[in-house]
């Protein structure tokens, strides 16, 4: 295999929160090092309460200025927290929390502010992704998947980092179209962030469970390769019934093991009706519409808490959905969401749609002008507050307005996290989870 291995468990460096002023407690005792060395001098070791401020391009600590802080533990199980912390940051749920953490803490000065950094080893900071992406009593095999592909999709960015040549946002304009895509930025003072926009990361808050542990440990240093290179898995909430494809949604780099397939076991569905093609409106139509069987459909409450934290349970409604608006609704909210002021929205036509039925270009004309719009987020974005839950939707014009129909939570590209919760209680294992939704893969160990 051309990737990287490593001789011993790697750390990782995980920007936390940043802002003006940070509330960090230390419920066990923190020594402050300095210049790399930990310094002799009770008056450098903290407990409690302490409040860590922006001043005028410098970290104002207790009277104090620096450039830089660092904080490590003196006990194996130390503990710091941290208040008021963002998290679903630009989604529906979006709120603070306060968080526990282990490892080290730094704060820097950045874009006029303080970060904070937890440096912590990677295996910990996995058992909290898992637990903080879905509850911590998901079915083993669930969480083993997901340990796998949580791994691979970090170090696969880890170690692409500051490698030139790979933009991952990307922007296409015209005065009548803009084609816009999100992904990951390179951070450049840290590995990943803790928020949704890396993987949801929450520190030692919700990952005492010990089915995570045994999970992690389980797959410990495995991840999911093909072609001799790192997977960059990718995973959704739903995909609504059909996996997208990784170039509708990002740039136009296909990858093997991202591709379009129903979420559903066609060896046991041989009697099922052949697939549509979804690229197809009036076939997208009646797919999204419709209400077709596959792994992911499902109400089973027990099921669903498996993947949905309190705060994802706050939206019952993913497989299929529906959203209402006047005319007037949603010409102010493209107007402000997109920055593009196209008068009173007239008519909004799919033009193009991804192998999913998610639309990738999107017309919409106005009393004052027709643009187009995408890729996916960027649409989504565009006709929300927050976000649609998925670009994979059909348009209804009435009197008054439109009513979009849609199918899926999220990109739908890679595991679809609901559907995998189902295969899990139907007795396939993780290796079978992952062969499914990452197809031409194999497992690896990294490191052991």
């Amino acid at each position: 295999m051309n990737s990287h291995h490593f001789n011993q468990e790697p750390f990782l460096e995980v920007g936390i929160v940043s802002g003006l002023q940070l509330h960090v407690t230390f419920p066990t005792p923190y020594c402050l090092q300095q210049a790399g060395k930990t310094q002799e001098n009770s008056d450098l070791y903290f407990e409690g309460d302490h409040i860590i401020t922006y001043e005028d391009g410098s970290i104002l600590f207790q009277g104090n200025t620096y450039d830089r802080l660092h904080f490590v533990p003196t006990r194996a199980d130390g503990r710091f927290e941290l208040h008021d912390v963002r998290i679903g940051i630009g989604f529906h749920w979006e709120r603070t929390e306060r968080q526990a953490f282990e490892g080290e803490i730094t704060f820097i000065v950045s874009n006029n502010a303080v970060t904070a950094i937890n440096r912590v080893l990677l295996e910990s900071y996995l058992t909290s992704v898992i637990s903080s992406e879905m509850s911590a009593n998901a079915s083993k095999e669930l969480l083993k998947a997901h340990a796998v592909i949580s791994r691979s999709w970090l170090l696969a960015q880890v170690l692409k980092k500051g490698k030139k040549g790979q933009a991952e946002n990307g922007m296409k304009e015209t005065p009548t179209e803009r084609a816009k895509w999100y992904d990951r930025e390179d951070h450049d003072l840290f590995d990943v962030c803790a928020d949704d926009h890396c993987q949801r990361y929450q520190g030692v808050t919700k990952a005492s469970n010990p089915n995570v542990k045994r999970a992690i440990h389980h797959t410990r240093g495995q991840v999911l390769s093909s072609g001799g290179q790192l997977c960059d898995a990718r995973f959704s909430k739903s995909c609504g019934g059909y996996l997208e494809e990784f170039q509708y949604c990002w740039e136009n780099a296909p990858k093997p093991y991202l591709v379009g397939k129903p979420d559903r076991d066609v060896k046991k569905n041989e009697t099922a009706p052949p697939l549509p093609d979804l690229r197809h409106e009036q076939e997208a139509k009646a797919w999204i519409l419709g209400n077709p069987d596959s792994f992911c459909n499902t109400h089973d409450p027990a099921i669903l808490s498996q993947v949905l934290n309190s705060y994802d349970q706050e939206t019952p409604d993913f497989y299929r959905w529906k959203v209402n608006y006047t005319r007037q609704e949603i010409s102010t909210l493209f107007a402000q969401r997109s920055g593009i002021d196209v008068g009173d929205i007239l008519e909004i036509e799919p033009l193009e749609r991804g192998v999913s039925g998610r639309i990738v270009r999107l017309r919409v004309v106005g009393s004052k002008q027709t643009y187009i719009i995408g890729k996916e987020l960027e649409i989504r974005r565009s006709f929300s507050n927050t976000h649609l839950y998925s670009s994979a939707f059909v348009v209804k014009k009435t009197e008054t307005g439109f009513i979009l129909h849609g199918a899926g939570w999220g990109h739908g590209v890679g595991l679809c996290q609901i559907g995998a919760a189902v295969m899990g209680e139907q007795g396939y294992s993780y290796k079978d989870i992952l062969a499914h939704y990452y197809p031409s893969t194999t497992l690896d160990t990294l490191y052991p």
